[in-house]
């Protein structure tokens, strides 16, 4: 968060981007947006030290389904029959595969599905909210951040995490320093990617795209780790998963590339003018 800040700032000043300056409309323009942001850090880092990496790969595709109702809800977008189709696919996996999980774990389960949740009504407000006009790409980066860095580090704080943090014995080595700041722009630059994808496709296509990554996670995460057990109907509905996910990014990158239609009746008029 302090390297979005950070970056962003430097980058407004310099007029290498734009984005409005604070006044007391900010928070209610970004609502609820800081909150589903925190709450979706909590939950998937809570779900993460629960379930193996597999399994967190799987049951993280039901943030796809989420995400199409409430873009249909919230946004009022409309899909095809085939985007919906593609959509059931990667659910049909996922349950297959989680109820043969023969590593079951309630809590990770639950946390795993609060994290769904977040991050389906996090991208699809966030798309939202993104309006040129309003707070733009760039403002929801930075006020989120800002509005977000200082109740976390209390909950750092409160969690002992910050304590362990600042304990630990290789803040003095500078490459490990060099590797930790590295990683803090690497974060930010995953979060612009993310909104970025939003901003000129949808927040489906962006929960898409972010699952069809974990595709080399997944088969990784079978072999190394050790905490992956294998039985045959959790990895067909790994599969499954994996091709509903393929298949939706053929047609929505299908639909993209398809010219638009000519609407001969305008251009008939616009010759006779």
């Amino acid at each position: 968060m302090a390297a979005t800040i950070m970056v962003l700032y430097v980058s407004k000043l310099n007029k290498i981007i734009h984005f409005p300056d604070f006044d007391k409309k900010i928070p209610v323009k970004l609502f609820p947006l800081p909150l589903l942001y925190v709450g979706n850090h909590i939950s998937g880092l809570s779900s993460t030290s629960k379930l193996s990496l597999p399994m967190f790969t799987v049951l993280r595709k039901f943030t796809i389904p989420l995400t199409l109702l409430l873009e249909t809800i919230i946004l009022g977008k409309q899909y095809s029959l085939n985007i919906i189709v593609s959509v059931f696919a990667i659910i049909l996996g996922a349950f297959i595969a989680a109820g043969s999980d023969l590593a079951f774990n309630l809590e990770g389960y639950i946390f795993v599905f609060l994290n769904d949740i977040f991050t389906a009504a996090n991208g699809v407000y966030t798309k939202q909210k993104m309006d040129p006009k309003e707070l733009g790409k760039y403002g929801v980066l930075f006020y989120n951040a800002c509005f977000m860095i200082l109740p976390t580090l209390i909950i750092s704080v409160s969690t002992g995490d910050l304590r362990q943090a600042t304990e630990f014995n290789q803040w003095k080595n500078v490459l490990f320093i060099l590797q930790f700041l590295l990683s803090c722009f690497l974060g930010f630059l995953l979060m612009y990617s993310t909104v970025l994808c939003s901003y000129y496709n949808s927040a489906l296509t962006t929960a898409v795209v972010g699952a069809i990554k974990n595709v080399s996670v997944a088969y990784i995460g079978m072999l190394v780790g050790g905490d992956y057990i294998f039985s045959l109907l959790n990895f067909v509905g790994l599969n499954i998963c994996m091709a509903g996910g393929l298949r939706y990014s053929f047609l929505t990158l299908s639909s993209q590339l398809k010219p638009k239609p000519v609407d001969e009746e305008n251009i008939r008029l616009d010759l006779k003018s």
